[in-house]
């Protein structure tokens, strides 16, 4: 992934836009492994939100499972793909364009949170997505969570080139401090999600549960 200028994500829904709009999908149209593997903290019929959804891989899947999702992307063209790939395998997802700080979050009634790849944000509005993802959680709620961690920067495999975007096991145990943490990884894999995530990448997963 070549290095875009620090004003990436300025203007983060053109930026989106213009990357979703190509053909096909980005990150491909298979859900995340690390969601895929962990899912099953949930059980079908539970209410579970999927946070910066982009072309719908996630959601789609999880709606596949029974689950009743929500989801939202900033970027319109991604939540009209997500849209269309829902519609295309018969399932339901309430689709949202809307951004971390416009979003209606909800309160305290979530079974679920999936947050996948969502390291387009500063640390200040990541401050802000992480605070709403947990106080939308119900008690016994669970967070399934991946992302980057700094040692991606040497990769260049996916994910955004600034080390402030990128998350390490002190600063998710900081930031979820209110839940318990009942897994939190650090590992290397090979990813295959479309041309968006390629290659030998440095990750983290984390599964939390709010109290």
């Amino acid at each position: 992934m070549s290095n875009p200028p620090d004003t990436a994500f300025t203007d983060a829904a053109a930026t989106w836009n213009r990357r979703f709009g190509a053909d096909g999908f980005l990150f491909g149209n298979a859900p995340n492994d690390w969601l895929r593997r962990h899912a099953g903290v949930w059980s079908a019929g539970d209410k579970v939100l999927s946070v910066a959804d982009g072309e719908g891989r996630n959601s789609v899947w999880l709606a596949g499972c029974g689950l009743q999702v929500d989801a939202f992307d900033i970027a319109e063209v991604g939540v009209a793909k997500a849209r269309g790939f829902a519609a295309e395998q018969g399932v339901a997802v309430n689709f949202e364009v809307a951004d971390v700080d416009s979003y209606a979050w909800p309160q305290g009634s979530c079974d679920g949170v999936a947050a996948i790849f969502v390291q387009f944000a500063d640390p200040a509005l990541r401050a802000r997505m992480f605070a709403h993802i947990v106080a939308a959680l119900k008690p016994g709620g669970t967070l399934v969570l991946q992302g980057y961690t700094p040692r991606q920067l040497e990769y260049r495999t996916g994910g955004p080139p600034f080390a402030s975007h990128l998350y390490t096991p002190e600063l998710l145990r900081e930031a979820f401090a209110e839940l318990d943490i009942t897994e939190l990884t650090e590992y290397e894999a090979e990813l295959a999600e479309g041309t968006g995530h390629k290659g030998r990448s440095a990750l983290i997963g984390m599964v939390a549960r709010r109290r």
